[in-house]
């Protein structure tokens, strides 16, 4: 299985972190049921926490981790229980991190981070999904055990799903087969009824859902093999191009690739395959002048630019401005 990237970790560990402070001492099985994890992994990012902290490194300026007992204790360093003094625009950089936090597969939406960017967003005036644009937040609570339910039951359900690709909700009756864990996310494997095709739906974006009184039309063969891969191609989906600058390295570490070539000075230059326009315009965008060629990729920046410029007309037209 492939190493989870960096930026999957850490936001899986600002999840976890006031998880487990706010449980005083759950069990190492609790916290790996929660967020998907082996018991390696686990104690591989316990022992990250540990090291995290600010100058001068003292031990009241670290994060403090204890296991024992088969438990784990997470205690903040003195430095974080000070007040913080935020400017406005520092205030809404943390709103829209903790929210993306949120987001993240076993992040409590009534815990204390939530309650903390509630408080912060309104002081500043915003709301929190609204400070970045974040897709939709975090799955509703028991989400995965009502899910896993209707699999070890094999009765169909019907779904509200946020299409991340096409930028599109839409409510779809599914026939779940399994429910698993990769790349830090939490996805179904299902046929989905609509599509008429098998499809994998990350459960993060699942906005609510109905066990429905019947069963499965269609059961997985028992010779299939449990699903791993979060992204398969389509034999006929385009192919995109990209030269990027070196700082841009994490596309390569976040996205299944075709071809990555070296450009030297630390520039490089891969190939992805696109199901949906939608995402390609995401990550133009957010790559922005790290792109320095494009291949295959004519008029979606453009398309891109209109759709965000649309987004903030309406949004200052509701606001009456």
């Amino acid at each position: 299985m492939a190493r989870p990237a960096a930026d999957a970790r850490l936001r899986r560990l600002l999840a976890l972190v006031p998880w487990v402070v706010a449980r005083d001492g759950p069990t190492l099985e609790e916290v790996c049921a929660r967020f998907g994890l082996g018991s390696d992994e686990l104690v591989a990012d316990l022992d990250l926490v540990f090291l995290c902290g600010v100058h001068p490194f003292t031990p009241d300026s670290l994060i403090e981790v204890v296991i024992a007992d088969g438990r784990v204790w997470i205690r903040y360093a003195d430095y974080l229980e000070r007040p913080l003094r935020l400017t406005p625009e520092e205030g809404l950089a943390l709103v829209a991190a903790g929210a993306a936090a949120l987001a993240v597969p076993g992040a409590d939406p009534q815990g204390p981070l939530a309650t903390g960017l509630a408080k912060l967003a309104a002081v500043l005036g915003v709301e929190p999904g609204d400070a970045v644009d974040v897709e939709l937040g975090p799955a509703p609570e028991g989400v995965v055990e009502a899910l896993r339910g209707a699999v070890a039951a094999r009765r169909q359900i019907e779904i509200d799903y946020y299409a991340y690709g096409r930028d599109e909700r839409s409510r779809r009756v599914v026939d779940p087969h399994t429910v698993f864990a990769a790349e830090g996310q939490w996805y179904l494997q299902a046929y989905c009824h609509l599509a008429e095709n098998d499809r994998r739906f990350r459960i993060d974006r699942i906005r609510g859902l109905e066990v429905l009184d019947r069963p499965v039309a269609r059961v997985p063969a028992e010779s299939t093999a449990p699903a791993t891969s979060v992204f398969e191609p389509r034999p006929g989906d385009p192919r995109v191009v990209l030269d990027l600058e070196a700082g841009a390295r994490w596309v390569a570490e976040q996205y299944p690739l075709e071809a990555l070539e070296e450009l030297g000075g630390g520039r490089f230059r891969v190939t992805l395959a696109v199901s949906e326009r939608a995402w390609l315009e995401r990550l133009l965008l957010r790559l922005g002048p790290a792109v320095t060629a494009a291949r295959g990729a004519d008029g979606v920046t453009e398309g891109a630019a209109a759709r965000v410029l649309a987004r903030y007309r309406r949004r200052l037209a509701s606001a009456g401005t």
